[in-house]
C-alpha cells in the first residue's frame, strides 16, 4: 500500500496538480463533489467555517464577536492569512468606525487558535449582533437569447452568509452620533474556490448620515517574498496565492488595470516582525475606493459597496492558475460565454445594410454591427431614424440575424461644461471624457435606451466606456464633486450595463465591465498591425489569441479580421477584392473560429463571388458543428513563432468530445511531425479517440503522464484538427 500511494505522489510531481488532487476529485475536471456550506468547527471552540472543499473562510463568532481567522486552500493545505484585521472599516459622518475584527495578537506572522480568547475588538468598533445563512442572489438580471455555454447556470449556486454588526451601546447612546448597522455578506460558490464579498451600511436614526469612505475587505496575507532590503528599480512582489478583482472595474483590457482604484496591497504596520527591514511588505490587502463614495443614505435606505470576488489558487503552475481564472469568470459572469459571428459592416445605407443581413444568414453569422465610420447615429431620436432601423431591425429577425450599432463615449469632448475637468495635475484616460452626471451625459443614456427600446436592436458596441476618471466639478443633483464623481459615474454606467444584459442586449466594450454585464472587449492587439501586409497579420493574430487567452476564455475576446482597409496599408493590407485572397480569407478564418475567437470581420460584405460565399459557408457550419468544444477552454500548446507548428488544445471533460487540438502551419511546405498533448484537463485517462481533418478513428494511448503522442500533417499555410474522444 505504501508503494502505491508514493508512486502516485511522485507521478503527480509529473504533472500540474497535487498529490491531493490525484486522490480526490479535480475540480477543474468535474466540480460535482464541492457543494459550498457554512458550518460549525467540529475542534475548535467558537469557530465556523464557510467551504466548499476546495477553499475555507473561518470565522471566530463569540458573543458580540466576529472575525475571520483564517483563509486556506484546502488543496495545497495551504494558510493564506496570517493575522485578523477587520471585517470592513467605514467613514461615517467623518468618523472611522471598524466592523468587527479582533486586536491584541501577539505576533502578526501567524496566528495561533489559542489566541484568539484572549483577544478583544477595538473600541468602538461594530459588534456582531447576528447571521443568516441563504444561497447567492442574482445580482443583475440576464436574459438568454443567444447561444451560451450549456453549462451556465445564474445566479451561481453555492451558499450566501450575512452577519450583522451594530455600534457598541455606549457608542450608540452618545447624543448626536450617527445610527446605523453594517451587513458583511459572503458568498461561496459551488464547484469552484472563489469568494465573494460586499457590505450594506443601513441608516436607521432620523437624519440623512453620509459614507464618507470604506473598505469592504481587509486581509492580512502571507507575503509573497522576503525580502531583508530594497534597491531601487527593483519591486517587491505581492503575494500571489490570491486573485482578487471587483464589480466596479473600468479602464482596461486587463483586470488588474480596471481594479487598480479600489485593490491595493499595502504595507501592514502591525507586522512588526516581517523580515524586511522597512517593514515594507505588500501583504495587507485593501478593496477600498480611491475617491469617495462620499454617498448621503436618508432615514431606512441602505448604501452598498461593489462586490469583491476573491479567487484562492492551488496552483504555481501558470496554466492551471489560468484556467481557475477562466472558470470563475465562467461562474460569476456566464453572459461572457455568448460569442456570435460579427460582420462589422462599414457602410449604414439601409439598401446595403440590407444585404448585408441577407448576406450574414446565407453563411451562418450571426449579427450585423454599423461599425464606426458606418455613418449610423445611435443618439439619433428622430421618428423616421428609428423607424427606418426598426424595419431593418425586424428584417434581421425574420433572418435570425441580431442587429447592432456603435457608439462612442470616451475620447470626445462635447463643451458647454458637459465635460470632465480633472484634478490639477492629473491627465484624463484618453484625452477627453463627458461628464455622466452632466446634462449631455444624462440625456445620452437616456438616448441609447430610447434607440434600444423602439428598435428592436439587441448589440452595442460601446467605444470608450467611461474609463474611471475623476471630475472636481459640482454637478447637483447626482454629483457634489470630486470625491464622489467616480463613484457616481461608475454607478450609472454600470446600471446602463445591467439593463441591457437584463434586456439581452450583447455588449462589445473594449473595457473590463464584464461583471456588469458585457460579454467581450479586446482580446489585445494594436490596431494599427492590421495596417501590415496579409501574411504579417496571420501570424499576428494567432500571438494575440495565445497571449489574450492566458486572462480570457476565447469568447471574452474579440479579434479584426480588415476585410476592407483599416489604418492604411493598402492593397497588401486588405483581403478586399475577397476572390482575389481567398486562401488568406480562409487562414483568417481559421486562426480565429479554430481557437474559438470571434472577430470584428469589418468590411462591406462578406463574400464577393459564389466560391467566397462557399468559403465562408464551409468554415461557419464547421465551427457551429464543434462549437461547444471550440467555445471550451484552451491549454496553451505552442506559441505561434512562424518557424514551427503552433497550436492550442480545447478541453471540456463533461463533453463527449472532451478535446480538440487545432495545429496551425506558418510555413510554405506542408508539415509531418509528432506532438506529444498533454490530455489531462480534458479527463482522458486512458486511451483517447481520435479523428478529424487526418481521417481516423485511431486509438491512442494515454500515458502515465497524462500525455498521449500524435502524428500530425498539416498542409503549407494551413491548419490540421484532431478532436479527442
Amino acid at each position: 500500500m505504501f508503494i502505491r500511494i508514493f508512486l502516485a505522489c511522485f507521478l503527480a510531481l509529473l504533472t500540474p496538480i497535487a498529490c491531493w488532487a490525484q486522490v480526490n476529485r479535480d475540480w477543474l475536471i468535474d466540480q460535482s463533489n464541492f457543494a459550498a456550506e457554512f458550518k460549525t468547527s467540529a475542534t475548535v471552540p467558537h469557530r465556523f467555517e464557510l467551504t466548499n472543499g476546495l477553499v475555507s473562510r473561518f470565522f471566530y463568532l463569540r458573543d458580540d464577536i466576529g472575525a475571520t481567522v483564517g483563509l486556506e486552500s484546502l488543496n495545497k493545505r495551504k494558510s493564506i492569512v496570517r493575522a485578523v484585521k477587520p471585517e470592513a472599516v467605514v467613514v461615517v459622518d467623518g468618523v472611522s468606525h471598524q466592523v468587527g475584527g479582533l486586536e491584541g495578537q501577539p505576533d502578526h506572522a501567524f496566528l495561533k487558535d489559542e489566541w484568539l480568547a484572549g483577544m478583544s475588538p477595538a473600541a468602538g468598533a461594530l459588534r456582531l449582533i447576528g447571521w443568516k445563512v441563504g444561497v447567492p442572489e442574482e445580482r443583475l438580471k440576464w436574459k438568454r437569447i443567444r447561444n451560451a455555454s450549456k453549462q451556465s447556470v445564474w445566479p451561481p449556486e453555492g451558499v450566501k452568509v450575512s452577519f450583522e454588526y451594530q455600534l457598541p451601546e455606549a457608542a450608540s447612546a452618545k447624543q448626536g452620533s450617527s445610527q446605523f448597522r453594517v451587513f458583511v455578506n459572503y458568498e461561496l460558490y459551488d464547484g469552484v474556490p472563489v469568494f465573494c464579498k460586499w457590505i450594506t451600511i443601513e441608516n436607521l436614526g432620523s437624519h440623512a448620515i453620509v459614507v464618507d469612505r470604506f473598505s469592504s475587505e481587509m486581509l492580512a496575507v502571507v507575503e509573497y517574498d522576503s525580502r531583508v532590503e530594497l534597491r531601487e528599480g527593483v519591486s517587491y512582489p505581492r503575494p500571489d496565492s490570491i486573485h482578487v478583482e471587483t464589480d466596479f472595474a473600468f479602464g482596461g483590457f486587463h483586470f488588474e488595470n480596471a481594479n487598480r482604484h479600489v485593490v491595493h496591497w499595502r504595507t501592514d504596520p502591525e507586522y512588526s516582525t516581517q523580515v524586511n527591514y522597512l517593514k515594507s511588505a505588500p501583504c495587507l490587502l485593501d478593496v477600498s475606493p480611491s475617491f469617495g463614495p462620499m454617498q448621503t443614505v436618508k432615514p431606512g435606505q441602505r448604501f452598498q459597496s461593489f462586490r469583491t470576488f476573491e479567487l484562492v489558487y492551488d496552483s504555481n503552475d501558470r496554466e492551471r492558475r489560468s484556467l481557475s481564472l477562466r472558470k470563475m469568470y465562467r461562474v460569476i459572469a456566464p453572459w461572457v460565454t455568448e460569442n456570435p459571428l460579427m460582420h462589422h459592416m462599414r457602410d449604414a445605407n439601409p439598401v446595403e445594410v440590407k444585404r448585408a443581413i441577407d448576406d450574414a444568414s446565407e453563411v451562418g453569422f450571426e449579427m450585423v454591427i454599423l461599425s464606426f465610420g458606418s455613418g449610423f447615429d445611435i443618439e439619433n431620436e428622430t421618428p423616421a431614424y428609428l423607424k427606418q432601423w426598426q424595419d431593418l431591425a425586424d428584417h434581421a429577425a425574420s433572418k435570425q440575424i441580431e442587429l447592432g450599432g456603435y457608439s462612442l463615449l470616451s475620447s470626445r469632448r462635447i463643451g458647454g461644461g458637459n465635460d470632465i475637468v480633472p484634478p490639477a495635475g492629473q491627465n484624463l484616460t484618453h484625452g477627453n471624457c463627458p461628464s455622466l452626471t452632466s446634462q449631455w451625459g444624462q440625456d445620452y443614456f437616456r438616448r441609447l435606451r430610447k434607440f434600444f427600446d423602439q428598435t428592436g436592436f439587441s448589440c452595442l458596441e460601446h467605444d470608450g466606456p467611461y474609463p474611471g476618471d475623476v471630475d472636481i466639478t459640482e454637478r447637483l443633483p447626482f454629483q457634489k464633486g470630486e470625491a464622489d464623481s467616480r463613484w457616481v459615474q461608475g454607478q450609472i454606467s454600470n446600471e446602463f450595463y445591467r439593463w441591457c444584459r437584463a434586456r439581452g442586449i450583447y455588449i462589445n466594450a473594449p473595457d473590463y465591465y464584464f461583471l456588469n454585464g458585457t460579454s467581450k472587449c479586446g482580446m489585445g492587439y494594436r490596431e494599427v498591425n492590421w495596417s501590415l501586409p496579409r501574411e504579417l497579420q496571420l501570424l499576428h493574430a494567432r500571438q494575440n489569441i495565445y497571449d489574450g487567452t492566458w486572462y480570457k476564455t476565447p469568447s471574452m475576446g474579440w479579434m479584426f479580421v480588415p476585410l476592407s482597409e483599416y489604418h492604411g496599408g493598402g492593397a497588401a493590407a486588405t483581403i478586399e477584392p475577397l476572390n482575389d485572397h481567398l486562401e488568406h480569407y480562409a487562414q483568417m478564418i481559421d486562426s480565429n473560429l479554430g481557437l474559438g475567437v470571434q472577430a470584428c470581420y469589418r468590411g462591406p460584405r462578406l463574400f464577393d463571388s459564389p466560391e467566397t460565399r462557399d468559403l465562408v459557408k464551409q468554415k461557419v457550419a464547421w465551427f457551429k458543428k464543434y462549437r461547444d468544444i471550440l467555445e471550451s477552454d484552451v491549454v496553451h500548446g505552442r506559441r505561434p513563432d512562424g518557424r514551427n507548428l503552433d497550436w492550442m488544445l480545447h478541453v471540456n471533460p463533461s463533453l463527449d468530445d472532451c478535446g480538440m487540438l487545432v495545429v496551425y502551419n506558418p510555413t510554405g511546405k506542408p508539415v509531418s511531425e509528432r506532438l506529444k498533448v498533454d490530455v489531462y484537463y480534458t479527463g482522458l485517462r486512458d486511451v483517447a479517440n481520435v479523428t478529424g481533418s487526418m481521417g481516423g478513428p485511431i486509438r491512442v494511448d494515454v500515458q502515465r503522464d497524462n500525455t498521449i503522442e500524435l502524428k500530425v500533417d498539416v498542409p503549407p499555410n494551413g491548419m490540421s484538427w484532431y478532436l479527442l474522444k
